[in-house]
């Protein structure tokens, strides 16, 4: 298979010439082809000859510069539609050949990106170990004798062994997070809502979310950046809900809060789990303890309540005319949904608004969670003797997320004394997925553990995420609100991610307006200009007008010219603003005139 595994040193080799996209994805197709004869049964289907090379047609007459994932291979769970390839949910008998692409794929290809098969998984999506599919187990990446995890296990499995650089799972409760754990990769699951699941077959419809399998928090924020706010949503699905806040970046000192006494089945994954909390401090953070009990509490609805009746409506109906075509473990959760009445499912929603009201405190006092991703990592032969309580005990840690409509990140955090992998997973408000990517490069930079199936190191550009979120604007400071500066928290406190640090367009001059608390320039436009250093970050866009009421007169926000041709909002100022004014323009920019005027030379 090939040597080139992440996103972003795939597009570096076609720009180069060293990789030509449609010989090297015709190479790519057929290594996968005879890994499915040979019986890996990760992949349901290998995208036949036709297939890729109706792709490649289409790939031909793009603009590869337009096009942010240009020739990158990747897979579905194969409870996502594909138009005219077969959709299985691993079920066979309710099998049928999609008439349109889901969503989330449809915008994939529009961006460049090439399907190269699909995956297995727990039948229905209803799992966590990855064992539950007529199609065969799935083993872990990195042993033959333990489970993958669920229900998305072959899109973690490809993944992790470098067989495709992404792959779109789902996770209702867990089915993202606990296969990333188990093989080494990045599990993002984003905020109910914020990538469509219209094409995809529904585990619990109202909480189903996809998810994004990488071995880079960098290219799960590539994907995101295509997929993530969408606004095409079918009328049935969850959506993003308007009142949330995005945010982009955490605090300069995240508040970390990491679970009291937790719970763990395997004493090696305690002790990595207390190994991970020491690495908080080094990255920067402030670590104190939360309370997990409200929300095992909330966990506790999503399998011993009504949600189960979401999982019997998909079904439901084939089960009782064809059991034998039903995973047992499958059936038994199906059948638990006739023990609800409306009056029960009522009773619940009323039970989990109580329990989300206890939960909303921790935010108080912390920015992001972390946990274990999972309790245990049991073997195939130890879910076979106890196939409900070796999975019940996996979704400890993930059961309650998407019922409180939260935004989590599972990430790689070492590896047990046998070489299997442990992961941790952040967890944070909804909308704070592209924080929670964020803080996952810092992570994977701090931890540098190998990628995947150990297929080579970290490098730094790996811990790199340049990706722009979805429905953010660009804003572009000049002075006081440039990082290190007195008023940059300003931007943080809002959720604003740093994009880059750039330069004007050669037609702006600066002016010190040192009588402000705290000193800010005045940036003019005027053609006998010079370029001025700027940083430009991504703004939330329901948070420029809050930030906007935070700007003092003379300054006010206006269109800048980037030296790239770009506008953006940025710094302008009212003319009085340059009475007696010094001209600084000759220093090009205000932190090499605060550090002149430091040093007495300016």
């Amino acid at each position: 298979m090939s040597d080139h595994y992440g996103i972003g040193e795939l597009s570096a080799a076609y720009r180069t010439g060293a990789l030509q996209p449609a010989a090297w994805l015709r190479d790519q197709r057929a290594a996968l082809q005879a890994l499915a004869a040979e019986g890996d049964n990760a992949w349901i289907m290998v995208a036949s000859e036709a297939q890729l090379e109706a792709q490649l047609t289409v790939l031909a007459g793009m603009n590869a510069a337009q096009c942010p994932l240009y020739g990158i291979p990747f897979a579905i769970k194969d409870n996502i539609d594909m138009a005219d390839w077969t959709t299985t949910a691993a079920c066979p008998p309710f099998a049928y050949s999609a008439s349109s692409t889901a969503r989330c794929v449809e915008l994939l290809l529009k961006a460049g990106a090439i399907l190269m098969g699909k995956t297995n998984l727990d039948q229905f999506a209803t799992g966590l170990v990855g064992t539950r599919s007529p199609f065969g187990a799935v083993a872990n990446a990195f042993s033959p004798k333990h489970i993958s995890g669920g229900s998305s296990s072959g899109s973690a499995v490809v993944v992790a062994r470098g067989q495709v650089a992404f792959a779109l799972g789902t996770d209702t409760a867990g089915s993202g997070r606990v296969p990333a754990g188990f093989n080494n990769i990045v599990g993002c699951k984003p905020t109910p809502g914020s990538v469509s699941t219209a094409g995809v077959v529904p585990a619990c419809r109202t909480l189903d979310c996809v998810s994004i399998m990488a071995l880079t928090a960098a290219d799960a924020a590539a994907v995101l950046g295509v997929i993530g706010g969408d606004d095409a949503h079918a009328p049935d699905e969850p959506t993003f809900h308007p009142a949330a806040r995005r945010c982009y970046s955490l605090p300069a000192l995240p508040r970390v809060g990491v679970c009291e006494s937790p719970y763990f089945i395997r004493d090696d994954y305690r002790t990595l789990f207390v190994e991970a909390m020491k690495q908080l401090p080094a990255i920067g953070c402030a670590v104190a303890p939360f309370d997990l009990a409200p929300f095992s509490q909330v966990a506790e609805l999503l399998y011993q309540g009504p949600w189960t009746a979401e999982r019997y409506a998909v079904a439901g109906a084939l089960m009782e005319s064809d059991q034998a075509s039903i995973d047992p473990a499958v059936r038994e959760v199906l059948q638990s949904a006739k023990r609800y009445s409306a009056v029960d499912t009522f009773n619940a929603h009323y039970r989990l608004r109580e329990l989300e009201t206890l939960t909303r405190g921790v935010w108080d006092k912390h920015d992001i969670l972390m946990v274990p991703t999972a309790p245990n990592l049991p073997t195939l032969s130890e879910v076979k003797a106890e196939p409900m309580v070796r999975n019940s005990e996996l979704g400890y840690y993930t059961n309650f997320v998407n019922l409180l409509g939260l935004s989590a990140i599972a990430v790689p955090a070492g590896f047990t004394p046998e070489g299997l992998p442990f992961g941790v997973t952040f967890i944070a408000p909804a909308g704070y997925d592209w924080a929670l990517l964020a803080f996952a490069a810092r992570w994977q930079r701090q931890f540098a553990l190998p990628l995947g199936l150990n297929l080579r190191g970290v490098r730094n550009d790996d811990c790199v995420i340049p990706t722009t979120p979805p429905g953010a604007v660009a804003l572009a400071v000049v002075g006081a609100h440039l990082s290190g500066m007195p008023l940059n928290h300003q931007l943080t406190d809002l959720g604003a991610k740093l994009r880059c640090c750039t330069r004007t367009a050669p037609r702006y001059r600066l002016y010190a307006m040192d009588a402000l608390t705290p000193p800010k320039p005045a940036l003019v436009h005027r053609q006998d200009g010079a370029a001025i250093e700027v940083e430009v970050y991504d703004m939330p866009e329901a948070m420029l007008g809050r930030f906007l009421l935070q700007i003092p007169p003379p300054l006010g926000l206006g269109k800048i010219e980037l030296e790239s041709g770009e506008l953006v909002c940025g710094f302008i100022c009212e003319p009085r603003a340059l009475d007696g004014a010094p001209d600084i323009t000759q220093y090009g920019g205000w932190r090499y005139y605060v550090a002149a005027k430091q040093q007495g030379e300016a």
